[in-house]
């Protein structure tokens, strides 16, 4: 849980930008504009800890969709959240990028951007696929799905809200 933690934190790193102004600079130099941020799936290629996220997003042909405006929000898995699915459950996805994978990928994103707080008075998300996503919001900890835990959450992109996630979600149609 401690390394998700940080690389959970590197994943949010990735997504801050600091300039460093040249004080030698003319005044107009110094004010450059700031780097635009990151959309939700260039943020997660460079934080490095979702190459499986990643690849099964290329597979299901779901990159342009995510890189799109938005708004949403992603319960994202992270690579130790894939390694913990069973491996015949992964294979028979990745060998149905249309069907199944772009199921249970679906079932990770909510098609509006929604806030910790919005969460909190919330007890069902639809999901970009439509199924129904519960959500459970005690304190600080939020929880999707009945067991699956977010361990960062509120994590800013220029088209989401991005929280990580320590499983895998299948959603009902998959799991009957």
């Amino acid at each position: 849980m401690n390394k998700l933690l940080v690389v959970a934190t590197i994943a949010v790193a990735s997504v801050s930008f600091a300039q460093k102004k040249d004080t030698k600079a003319p005044e107009a130099a110094k004010e450059a504009p700031a780097a635009a941020p990151k959309d939700i799936v260039d943020t997660a290629v460079a934080a490095g800890s979702f190459k499986t996220l990643a690849t099964a997003l290329t597979e299901a042909g779901l990159i342009d969709t995510l890189k799109g405006a938005g708004p949403f929000t992603v319960f994202a898995p992270t690579d130790c959240a894939f390694a913990a699915l069973d491996p015949a459950t992964l294979e028979a996805a990745l060998a149905d990028p249309t069907g199944l994978l772009t199921t249970v990928l679906g079932f990770h994103v909510i098609p509006e951007r929604l806030s910790a707080a919005d969460l909190a008075g919330m007890t069902e998300l639809t999901t970009f696929t439509g199924e129904v996503l519960m959500v459970s919001v005690e304190g600080d900890a939020i929880t999707v799905n009945g067991t699956t835990m977010v361990v960062v959450g509120e994590i800013q992109t220029a088209n989401a809200t991005v929280y990580l996630v320590d499983s895998v979600m299948l959603p009902p149609s998959v799991t009957g």
